[in-house]
């Protein structure tokens, strides 16, 4: 993935944010966050985006798998401190749709990262519900 459009550094596009402390242990020797601990931080911002927007509750009955995950580290995060997640979906396939996320630290971009999530059953592709997509369209989806 080519470096984000600066646009995409810009927190307030994104619908949704959280919080979440960094722990000593995600610091490597370089006395900074450790890129294996971000990648486990947008996960998580991944994870709580879907419990707010309705995205679990939408997909009973349908499985879901991330089927691609291209991040850009466009700075450093810190230990002790807070980062902030900030995200939103930005297309919305028949299968599949795509979620943006920004990480920042004390109002800096640490990491924007584009994950490409499908809906399945039985192993297969299935259509994205209706409740999901209508709550992107209504609340969900990064403004331009």
């Amino acid at each position: 993935m080519a470096k984000p459009d600066p646009s995409l550094l810009d927190p307030a596009r994104y619908p949704f944010s959280t919080e979440v402390d960094v722990r000593f242990s995600d610091m490597d020797v370089n006395r900074h966050v450790n890129n294996v601990s971000l990648s486990n931080f947008v996960e998580e911002g991944r994870v709580r985006f879907h419990r707010a927007s309705g995205y679990h509750a939408a997909i009973a009955g349908v499985g879901s798998m991330v089927a691609s995950v291209a991040m850009e580290y466009v700075g450093q995060a810190f230990y002790p401190g807070t980062l902030h997640m900030h995200a939103g979906a930005s297309h919305i396939g028949r299968t599949s749709y795509t979620l943006e996320l920004l990480i920042t630290q004390e109002g800096r971009a640490v990491v924007f990262a584009r994950s490409v999530m499908v809906c399945t059953r039985d192993g297969k592709p299935h259509p994205i519900p209706d409740a999901f997509r209508d709550a992107v369209a209504a609340d969900w989806g990064v403004r331009s």
